[in-house]
């Protein structure tokens, strides 16, 4: 009896490797988000689609916050045509950046997910900002 791991074999590797390749086109997670900002190189405008208070609470450095019920067209015409969008949300437990990028790419706007949200980016060790802490390190 195969373990439980393996109950369902393993998918031949050319299909495993369109299903893999196909997630990157969707997601991208916390490591690299940062290391896209630290470098200077966000080529993105990194959206927290959680609520206001959550925000102000604490969120990823250079993100804008826009919750995810509150993207449509007239809000999203303030940013370039071309523009490129990572959302993120609380963290796994949470479909908010889910339901932001379907919105996103309804209006035919290029989206990534950040997997793990707020909750990967903290597991990684990265730090939030927060108003109190931007204020205390002006």
């Amino acid at each position: 009896m195969p373990s439980p791991a393996f109950q369902f074999n393993a998918a031949d590797s050319a299909s495993a490797l369109v299903h893999f390749q196909s997630k990157l086109h969707f997601e991208t997670d916390c490591w690299d988000v940062h290391a896209s900002l630290a470098n200077g190189v966000a080529d993105f405008v990194l959206l927290d689609v959680r609520s206001p208070d959550l925000y102000q609470r604490g969120h990823l450095p250079h993100a804008q916050n826009l919750p995810h019920g509150k993207i449509v067209a007239s809000k999203m015409q303030a940013f370039a045509p071309d523009t490129r969008f990572v959302v993120y949300c609380a963290g796994p437990h949470c479909n908010g950046a889910d339901k932001a990028a379907a919105r996103l790419a309804a209006l035919g706007l290029p989206v990534k997910l950040m997997i793990g949200g707020v909750t990967g980016w903290l597991d990684e060790g990265f730090a939030l900002e927060t108003p109190g802490a931007a204020a205390e390190s002006a």
